[in-house]
């Protein structure tokens, strides 16, 4: 685990601790933010197509329930452990308070590598830890919701919502156990993306702030800025695609096969194509290739996103990286001493924590669109449009002149589910980032942009715990 002498969920709890100082808790209040409330670590078998039974090993953490429900995802996968869990439990807690989310932080894991079984085995292990979560009033649209994560996907959630329902008959809200599902089983427009869109207008914001911009020696606003991805999976690609649009230029992107180098750019649907025709992203005509996929981390770059694994930059690597900018799109992927050599350096590292949290504020959206009962901008969408052609005739005819064909489509357009979905994640993201920039210009003694991350959740859910009267 890259020279690193402690557990993830450690790792988490120091830099937790570093950033407890700056707040005005005390010491009893602050063990019980950190504290997992609720551990269910299960076994149960399935029977394989070949006929034998296999042991499942699986989790479900719920870290805090200041809110409720609880919220975070189910991930299939080898490494999954118990510590593994928690870590990314308590992450959820602190995400969900950053971005004004009113869920408490959980995470599910089941310890399999997805690929080695077959579609019908997947289903029945889904079900079956669905089973085991409602047995125990683990799961719940006002309880603990679960949500897609590294190795699932709408596919899964679907099993779970439906082996949800059929044990909850007569829950009307059923459809809120779970998000990330399929539209046609109540998901919402824009989940898949969410999490990319959520990190590029978290940088975008942060790419805005001229102060910022001009301590790092770079320009003001995306236009220009070269950007290099680590991963090309939903995140990544997401990353990549606003950036690129945006006028950014995604010099270089990298997979666990290697990494290919664009000085003009990269246009990642092309690469995605070429890798689904060849197996591999090498060899994408106009580029070189880097044999090493870690080499592409340490090119020089405005804007460095590591979108795939935890821990790929560590105290042994940091010094050679040369971005501006990191910008922690998967989950923890650096280490505490890579954080202390980049604030040294004085390159800025937008923390995961929040920057990651386009999933969970969509998932929010669509766990209140279940609870609703109704889809986003069927009620209004008529009436602006109506609207806005009463206005925009009225204009014409005052003014005398008509305006293009484009812009008059632009100007009637009434506000669309994904419209929606993306103007709530847009001002989530830009608030929750200069809120946290805000706590760190108020307090020089904060060393970096994550420890006021961290001090943001800390005073919002030690408030939450105080007003509850838990803590008086």
């Amino acid at each position: 685990m890259s020279n690193q002498p402690y557990s993830f969920f450690q790792s988490v709890e120091k830099s937790f601790d570093k950033a407890a100082k700056f707040t005005k808790f005390e010491k009893g209040l602050l063990e019980q933010i950190k504290a997992c409330n609720s551990i269910y670590s299960m076994r149960f078998p399935v029977k394989m197509d070949d006929g034998r039974i296999e042991v499942i090993e699986a989790y479900r953490v719920q870290h805090s329930q200041h809110k409720s429900p609880c919220k975070g995802g189910i991930r299939f996968s080898d490494a999954v452990n118990q510590d593994e869990v928690m870590a990314l439990a308590s992450l959820m807690t602190y995400k969900c308070a950053i971005v004004n989310v009113p869920f408490g932080g959980g995470k599910g894991g089941i310890k399999i590598n997805p690929r080695k079984y077959s579609t019908y085995e997947l289903e029945k292990i889904t079900r079956r830890y669905t089973s085991e979560l409602v047995k125990k009033n683990f799961i719940g649209p006002g309880i603990d919701v679960p949500a897609p994560d590294y190795g699932t996907g709408e596919r899964e959630m679907a099993w779970v919502v439906d082996t949800y329902a059929s044990l909850k008959p007569g829950d009307i809200d059923a459809a809120g156990c779970v998000t990330g599902k399929p539209i046609s089983q109540g998901g919402v427009r824009g989940r898949k993306e969410a999490t990319g869109l959520g990190v590029f207008f978290g940088i975008r914001e942060v790419c805005n702030m001229t102060d910022v911009m001009k301590k790092l020696g770079l320009t003001t606003g995306i236009v220009g800025k070269t950007v290099i991805v680590q991963g090309m999976g939903n995140v990544g690609y997401h990353t990549a695609k606003f950036f690129r649009e945006h006028g950014a230029i995604v010099i270089a992107i990298a997979e666990y096969e290697g990494a290919v180098y664009k000085a003009d750019g990269i246009n990642e649907e092309d690469l995605f194509q070429h890798r689904k025709k060849t197996g591999s992203i090498l060899n994408y005509p106009g580029a070189t290739n880097l044999a090493k996929t870690s080499d592409a981390l340490e090119l020089d770059c405005d804007i460095l996103i590591p979108a795939a694994l935890e821990n790929v930059i560590d105290g042994e690597n940091a010094p050679r990286v040369k971005a501006k900018i990191i910008a922690e799109a998967a989950n923890g992927p650096l280490t505490p001493e890579a954080d202390e050599i980049f604030a040294a350096k004085g390159i800025l590292v937008v923390p995961d924590m929040y920057l990651t949290a386009g999933g969970v504020t969509v998932s929010y959206f669509e766990w209140l669109k279940n609870l609703s009962h109704v889809r986003y901008g069927r009620m209004e969408k008529r009436f602006s449009e109506n609207m806005n052609s009463h206005i925009l005739n009225q204009m014409e005819t005052l003014a005398g002149k008509q305006v293009t064909e484009k812009e008059r489509n632009f100007i009637l357009h009434g506000a669309d589910e994904i419209d929606l979905v993306h103007s709530g994640l847009e001002e989530t993201m830009i608030a929750a980032t200069r809120e946290i920039m805000d706590i760190w210009k108020n307090n020089p003694d904060i060393p970096d942009m994550r420890t006021a991350a961290y001090v943001s959740a800390i005073n919002k859910v030690g408030t939450s715990y105080t007003e509850l009267g838990i803590f008086p």
